[in-house]
């Protein structure tokens, strides 16, 4: 095994990490959460930086799986769905996770020249892409995906963002109930 071999798998999994932390804050943004210690501001800060130092991870991820010659992997793969002979379906579940994960981030450099409603509608795309990149991980992760601390890893995540996601859905802010009345529904 070469070196590109260990970053890419270490670098997956820190992406996995970190994307888990950015649904979690970004959850709890949505849901207004502040206290005088993390002012709404503070949390949607580190939502946003988080997910630029989530996004530099995954693009190192993709590049030494890229660079490293083992899979055999191109760059259309990144991007095109199910187009690679090296583990077809988890590469395409990936690539899907990049390309919502993509839209998302392009949707938010636009989003001063977007209406909210596009922005949150494009938004909700990191709802799938999230578990996406936890399907694409688990299944092209071969004895990785085997070892204990990596499900361990893996479980802590899925149960961190469920609980965020499921808190977030039941959660109620005034300001909340006052925009859903004027956006109808978003």
């Amino acid at each position: 095994m070469n070196a590109l071999w260990y970053v890419s798998r270490a670098t997956g999994l820190a992406a996995l990490v970190l994307f888990t932390a950015v649904v979690i804050l970004g959850a709890l943004s949505s849901a207004r959460l502040a206290s005088p210690r993390w002012p709404r501001f503070a949390v949607a800060a580190l939502h946003r930086n988080l997910s630029l130092v989530t996004l530099a991870f995954l693009i190192l991820h993709i590049a030494t799986a890229i660079i490293d010659t083992y899979a055999g992997l191109q760059w259309i793969s990144v991007v095109v769905p199910f187009v690679s002979a090296y583990h077809p379906v988890s590469l395409g579940v990936g690539a899907i996770a990049f390309d919502l994960l993509g839209a998302v981030l392009v949707s938010s450099l636009l989003r001063p020249r977007i209406s909210a409603r596009i922005w949150k509608a494009i938004h909700w795309a990191a709802y799938l892409s999230w578990p996406a990149a936890v399907v694409h991980g688990f299944e092209i992760g071969g004895a990785d995906s085997r070892l204990t601390w990596v499900r361990v890893l893996v479980a802590a995540c899925v149960l961190a963002a469920a609980a965020a996601v499921v808190w977030r859905a039941t959660v109620r802010h005034p300001d909340t109930e006052a925009r859903r009345g004027t956006l109808g529904g978003l």
